[in-house]
């Protein structure tokens, strides 16, 4: 995925391609600010609005408590980029953005939209980082009402990668039984587990996290199927030929090399002979010379962000399978996703 900037006339391909227009603006200024305007537009309610149809700005304004005349410049702006429609002078959504900004629509974004301010504060963080370098771990500064707002926004995240993963995930055709470690809402393992009805989940968690955690696993109606238990996957002992599968998703990046390696090796132990340790997560370049690739192009932004908000950053495919090969286990060959642009699914056996 390639950010930024991109023509749609001849008059703009020439004039990005000769290098006429200052890009950096482009890239910076409508970015962020389209990117608020979309944010409080749905903190705000206006999508719901339109829900069950067309209406116009008055009347989405006195449904909300917004000011007519803001809501009407903001109903404008989602309108220039195609988030609405304008017909017989009533504004409606979008079909394409009715599955995602409708809270009752099991693909929505509303959640990860709000969750959003919240990391919006942190990136304030870049230019200090880029002095000392020094991570912020900001997870460490959630209150209650934070922590629940960063669940709900990472279920939605997850809902179109934890799909596509449960289908293009290879575990043992005889698998009985998943660790999900750090997987929090327990999507990843609710997927899996409707595509392999023979297979039960335990989700590894923190115990701070398992409240919100639940409720929102609750929703699935998996019952006794997954489940959660509390713990620390650092400091935890993970058993011993105990499982089929063990999965880490959205988690590596926060993990130093050695933690990394270490987690690998106990993931190596708690497979049973012939069982799969799947690593999910956004990849970073290993050297420049990947900086152009498509599939590593959204991995190297994570980078930076997970780098000054936790303790680590992502990591590339060639780390992550050095872990898995030190732990004694075969990596197989990487999977891309095409939900996650910029993530892969890094699996690897442990040999019978």
């Amino acid at each position: 995925m390639r950010l930024g900037a991109h023509a749609e006339t001849v008059l703009e391909w020439l004039a990005l391609r000769l290098n006429l227009g200052p890009k950096p603006l482009a890239d910076t200024q409508a970015a962020f600010q389209f990117a608020r305007i979309i944010m409080a537009a749905s903190r705000a309610g206006l999508f719901e609005a339109l829900q069950s149809g067309g209406r116009t700005a008055e009347e989405i304004a006195a449904s909300r408590g917004t000011d007519p005349r803001a809501t009407g410049k903001v109903l404008d702006a989602l309108l220039a980029h195609g988030y609405l429609r304008f017909r017989n002078g009533r504004y409606e959504l979008n079909r394409l953005f009715r599955k995602w900004l409708l809270a009752d629509s099991p693909h929505t974004v509303v959640h990860k939209l709000d969750f959003q301010e919240i990391e919006w504060r942190w990136t304030e963080g870049f230019d200090q980082w880029l002095y000392d370098g020094t991570a912020r771990d900001m997870h460490r500064t959630l209150g209650p009402n934070e922590w629940r707002r960063y669940q709900w926004g990472m279920r939605d995240f997850s809902t179109a990668p934890a799909t596509e993963l449960a289908w293009r995930a290879r575990p043992p055709k005889s698998a009985r039984a998943l660790l999900d470690i750090g997987g929090s809402h327990g999507f990843y393992s609710v997927q899996l587990c409707r595509r392999h009805p023979e297979m039960t989940a335990t989700i590894l968690e923190l115990p701070e996290a398992i409240p919100t955690a639940a409720e929102i696993l609750a929703r699935e109606g998996m019952g006794s199927r997954v489940v959660h238990r509390a713990g620390n996957a650092l400091e935890d002992d993970l058993g011993t030929n105990t499982y089929d599968a063990v999965l880490i998703a959205n988690l590596v990046h926060h993990f130093d090399a050695d933690q990394n390696l270490r987690l690998a090796q106990k993931v190596a132990r708690a497979l049973r002979p012939g069982g799969v340790f799947m690593v999910m997560d956004a990849v970073r370049i290993a050297s420049p010379a990947e900086a152009d690739r498509p599939d590593r192009r959204l991995g190297a932004v994570l980078d930076v962000y997970f780098a000054l908000t936790s303790t680590s950053g992502t990591w590339s495919v060639e780390a992550v399978q050095e872990w898995q090969r030190a732990a004694g286990l075969r990596p197989l060959r990487p999977v891309w996703l095409q939900t996650m642009p910029g993530a892969a699914l890094l699996s690897a056996i442990r040999p019978d």
